[in-house]
């Protein structure tokens, strides 16, 4: 038991907060006062108040210290409070279904208490949180609200000072996962800036303030999270079963990263941003920071994902839940402005995932702007400096998602969100998965939050978490063997050529400084053979073995399947690949030199600008270069005496990446161009339309194998296309405003954009060709 800190006085006055809901707790509490009191020979003024501070932090009846705060100025305040430990017997710190029932074990009702007692006191530890004068709280009371203030006021907030103080006394016990903000509805009210904004609104709608008061408390009920130790526990036991269904249960985690993050989230308002390829993704966040004590982080999501159970139980272990729309409704904003800067101000860690829906085709996809929105703004409101925003790379073996994503992407509905749909999904986890791989990029910083409005300083922050995280993703097993294979595709390829392949690629990686898994590492072999022979039962690798040589492709009807695999880690060889057919073009043209592989490399990297992230164009070029010096360090001297040097470049290049990692992004845009090229004249195609008719002429072009993969057939990667041509001025809305000569015009520049896309396409071929030549 912790002692207490006597006054070295007899005069000074100590006054005992006692957090007690139980008639045990208090006589628990009493005795030990005495007896600590009797120990330190203590002759002055003892007094105590027993207040339920814990069992509802919400609603404390403050006002039961309206007459023992008047006294003495110089008297210490002390709060203390039973905290109830688990059995020693309890081999972990896991709920058990028993304490679903009967509740938490550690805030027992009065006959398990009784109980835990009659077993010894080996369950009871009295904590003695730090004390406090009077007139040091009324200090502390004037900087937080302003000197006007009454005394049921200086009450509450007594009361809300003691229990954070207990909070932290029992931390020091339990460990970090159970900081968690408290009173958090009563302190925004109580905030000078949220009641100028509610006074602001009021004047500016002619609302009633009484009416706005009424709804904000419906808000607040609805969004505010409740985080409480027992259902952090509970979710931790919920998050580490899900994820362990079919994944290997110790995750592989950038331990050094993780440490510099435990340190940044504690000096700094942070922001965790994640990526975001299946619905384990959440899960697998929450069960990593409460397994290395982090407390327990608020994760911003979609009220779709509120539904029975499942949302109960968030809820009340940080879960905040965010209506999909809210633009006019101007008091939400308000508050959730004023909320996650709370969160913010209180080093309280906020986690979403970067592109607000999981990504459909493999790559990470361009953020949803929406929560940057919100955090950025409220920062601003609550003058917060040096945000951190902390990218969060989650990688997979395997992803039990791909079939629907699949599935949706040549046209199919996604399936609602319920109850019974997660007991479906959970119950598709159920097969071997393989491993999970965390790793942590350089935090993204803003010293000051720009203005609310700041478009350009928004989309500049979220670019650059983009750009973290695929710097920090790794190669896995899976995501390398389908790039080769589908590069290869049709044909098959014997074991020695693609352990061969893979070599070449991981020497490459290694050279560039590129994350690689465990799952690719020589001191693993016999995981590494235990992963491709879950990808060849799964189906997904067809494996021939009754020839002379044993050979593998990728399964009929899972190219796109396989495509997802291999789009999570292709951005590492975008630029490699760029530079393979800017090569090409030089190679191909007679009067081609140094200065139209820079017009071409450049023209390229704006073609694919709607699929990529991308360095500035200086450092893009950079890049560029280092990667031919990698191979050639006189490249740029070479090219200038000769185009012809240009080819030799290309076979020397090796591994060669552009028909594994460009060519379904170029079928599937060559698809859009001809579709639009067919329409003719027509001018006006929306992009709904236009994703349709393609997806149609995708399947008639893959069966007469004028594409030659359903890796390229996707709605994501049409809608792109879609953007690409529109950036190009080849869709117009307004088909009033083109005249005979504006339409001539527009059929000629979609007909040569159907033939560049043919080009580039044969240009890949002939790429694949040579990656082929052994």
């Amino acid at each position: 038991m912790n002692p207490v800190r006597w006054p070295q006085q007899a005069q000074q006055p100590i006054l005992f907060i006692l957090d007690a809901a139980l008639d045990v707790e208090v006589e628990l509490l009493r005795d030990f006062i005495e007896e600590q009191r009797a120990t330190a020979e203590y002759e002055g003024d003892v007094l105590s108040v027993v207040l339920p501070i814990f069992r509802n932090q919400e609603d404390i009846p403050s006002e039961k210290l309206a007459q023992v705060l008047k006294v003495n100025k110089n008297t210490q305040v002390v709060p203390v409070r039973v905290a109830w430990l688990r059995s020693l017997n309890q081999k972990n710190h896991s709920p058990r279904l028993r304490d679903l029932i009967f509740g938490d074990p550690r805030r027992p009702g009065p006959w398990r208490a009784r109980r835990y007692l009659r077993g010894g006191d080996e369950r009871v530890k009295v904590l003695v949180a730090k004390s406090a004068s009077i007139e040091q709280l009324e200090t502390r009371m004037r900087e937080h609200r302003g000197t006007d203030y009454t005394e049921a006021a200086f009450c509450e907030f007594v009361a809300g000072q003691a229990g954070l103080a207990l909070d932290l006394a029992e931390r020091s016990l339990r460990g970090n996962r159970y900081r968690v903000p408290r009173r958090v509805a009563t302190n925004l009210m109580h905030s000078p800036s949220y009641q100028k904004a509610m006074q602001q609104l009021a004047a500016d709608t002619g609302t009633p303030s009484k009416a706005l008061e009424q709804e904000a408390e419906k808000i607040m009920q609805e969004l505010i999270a409740t985080p409480r130790s027992f259902w952090i526990d509970v979710m931790a036991a919920f998050t580490s079963k899900f994820v362990s269904l079919g994944y290997e249960s110790e995750m592989v985690v950038d331990q050094q990263g993780l440490e510099r993050v435990r340190k940044l989230v504690r000096e700094y308002p942070t922001a965790l941003v994640w990526t975001h390829k299946t619905h384990v993704d959440g899960f697998a966040v929450f069960t990593l920071f409460y397994d290395n004590d982090f407390p327990a982080p608020h994760v911003l999501g979609g009220i779709n994902m509120a539904f029975a159970g499942l949302g109960y139980v968030a809820k009340r272990a940080g879960g905040i839940f965010i209506r999909r729309s809210f633009k006019d409704n101007k008091l939400y904003k308000i508050i959730l402005r004023q909320y996650i800067a709370y969160l913010l101000e209180k080093r309280f860690p906020l986690t979403w995932a970067f592109e607000g829906t999981r990504s459909r085709v493999g790559k990470l996809m361009p953020p949803r702007y929406g929560v940057f929105k919100y955090v950025i703004e409220a920062a601003h409101a609550g003058d917060a400096s040096n945000l951190h925003f902390i990218p969060i790379a989650i990688n997979y073996d395997l992803i039990g998602d791909v079939d629907d994503y699949t599935y949706e992407q040549s046209g199919g509905k996604k399936q609602a969100e319920s109850l019974r749909w997660f007991i479906n999904y959970m119950r598709g986890l159920r097969q071997p998965l393989g491993r999970i791989y965390v790793n942590f990029g350089e935090p993204v910083i803003i010293e000051k939050a720009p203005q609310p409005g700041d478009t350009l300083a928004l989309q500049k922050v979220a670019f650059q978490v983009g750009v973290e995280v695929n710097r920090v993703t790794p190669l896995t097993l899976p995501s390398v063997i389908t790039m080769i294979l589908l590069g290869a595709a049709p044909r098959a390829l014997t074991a020695e050529e693609l352990s061969v392949e893979l070599h070449a690629i991981l020497d490459w990686a290694r050279a560039h400084n590129v994350p690689i898994s465990s799952s690719l590492d020589p001191d693993h072999r016999a995981s590494y053979g235990r992963l491709l022979d879950v990808l060849v039962n799964k189906g997904l690798v067809t494996r021939y073995d009754g020839g002379p040589e044993e050979v593998f492709a990728i399964a009929a009807q899972q190219h796109a399947t396989a495509g997802y695999y291999r789009n999570t880690v292709i951005h590492h060889f975008v630029i490699k690949a760029i530079g393979e057919l800017a090569l090409l073009y030089v190679a191909s043209n007679t009067d081609a030199g140094l200065d139209e592989f820079w017009q071409e490399a450049e023209r390229l990297r704006d073609l694919f600008k709607f699929e990529f992230f991308y360095s500035p164009i200086d450092e893009f070029r950079k890049q560029l270069d280092q990667e031919l010096v990698h191979y050639y360090p006189q490249w740029e001297a070479r090219l200038m005496e000769s185009n012809s040097a240009a080819q030799k470049m290309v076979h020397g290049s090796r591994p060669l990446v552009a028909h594994a990692a460009l060519l379904p992004f170029v079928e599937a845009y060559r698809v859009v161009a001809d579709v639009l090229a067919i329409a003719g004249e027509e001018p006006l195609m929306d992009n709904k339309e236009c994703v349709r008719q393609s997806l149609a002429y995708a399947r008639q072009a893959f069966l007469q194998q004028r594409i030659t993969s359903e890796a390229s057939i996707g709605k994501l990667m049409f809608e792109n296309g879609y953007k690409l041509m529109a950036n190009q001025g080849l869709v117009f809305s307004d088909p009033e405003s083109l005249d005979t000569d504006a339409l001539a015009s527009l059929v000629e520049r979609r007909a040569k954009m159907s033939q560049t896309m043919r080009e580039l396409c044969r240009r890949i071929d002939t790429i694949r060709s040579n990656a082929l030549l052994r």
